[in-house]
């Protein structure tokens, strides 16, 4: 049985907390694993929300500040530790390659998997699968930081009334949709398009066109809204979003479901991160993170 969902694995900013890890999560989509901002610590939530390194296929790092990328030493020597039997793929800005080859090698040990380093270094698709196409977008932040958007490949829904219409039935079902067309009836009289699922992380950065493009349809966006609104001073300065930023981004985009994080240390209840996200006018699903939680992806319309 499938699986799309996002697990928590930390959701503090720059100063973790006694209950939020430094930043960390996991997308599960049909059987794989995309990794993104493993913070310090990941390790150890993985193994408290039941990730195992076997899970891991990507690893995405949208900057190398520490809170999103500290965690990379540890994971990646885990990976080995465990003999993960597939290739494991990084992505991070290609600006950062020195930093990554640091934390690759911070510490001695046996390299038994292939870790494959895919750089990023512009904006657009990077890496394409049969199941999905990863995009980027680049970022505003005092360092380079990217975004990443996941695209699912469209497909096609049959409709049992029009095919009853043409009298398709049994084995013939299966014909048609592997051959796209049958005694002069073609798929496409017999379904119509299924939208692929779309899925957005954005982590640190000011509001800039790339936050937009992410955004932009997706079933899942999981967004920082490091501060409140009253805050949104030192957010500008700093290169981060508000939590009614990062709702009203949501709500012109079309989000189905919002999920904030990336908080800061300051604050203290997160009731307000939610109260202030609805009076930017979002009302879709929304979830204001907490670590070890699991999220599922909407259901396909």
């Amino acid at each position: 049985m499938s699986v799309r969902e996002l697990v928590v694995l930390g959701t503090a900013s720059q100063v973790p907390t006694r209950h939020r890890n430094h930043n960390g999560y996991l997308l599960r989509w049909d059987g794989r694993g995309i990794m993104f901002d493993p913070g310090e610590g990941t390790q150890r939530q993985m193994l408290r929300a039941g990730v195992a390194a076997h899970d891991l296929d990507r690893i995405c790092v949208t900057h190398f500040h520490g809170d999103h990328s500290l965690g990379l030493a540890g994971v990646i020597q885990r990976i080995n530790l465990d003999q993960v039997p597939h290739p494991v793929t990084a992505h991070y800005p290609a600006s950062g390659r020195h930093f990554f080859e640091r934390l690759r090698y911070a510490t001695a040990y046996r390299e038994t998997v292939e870790l494959v380093e895919v750089p990023v270094s512009a904006d657009g698709p990077f890496a394409v699968t049969d199941a999905y196409t990863l995009e980027a977008r680049r970022l505003s932040h005092p360092v380079e930081s990217y975004g990443y958007r996941l695209v699912e490949p469209d497909g096609r829904r049959i409709l049992p009334e029009r095919l009853a219409a043409h009298g398709i039935e049994g084995p013939d079902v299966g014909r048609i949709q592997r051959d796209g067309v049958l005694d002069g009836v073609t798929l496409d009289q017999v379904s119509e398009v299924r939208r692929g699922q779309r899925f957005a992380f954005v982590m640190d950065t000011r509001l800039c066109d790339g936050v937009h493009a992410l955004a932009e349809g997706a079933d899942m966006l999981v967004i920082e809204s490091t501060f409140l609104d009253e805050d949104v001073r030192l957010a500008t300065d700093h290169g981060h979003l508000t939590a009614g930023q990062a709702a009203a981004v949501a709500r012109d985009a079309g989000v189905r479901h919002l999920v904030l994080t990336h908080f800061s240390q300051r604050y203290h209840d997160p009731a307000e991160f939610e109260r202030q996200a609805r009076a930017a006018g979002f009302d879709g699903e929304l979830s204001i993170a907490q670590d070890l939680m699991r999220v599922p992806v909407p259901k396909r319309t």
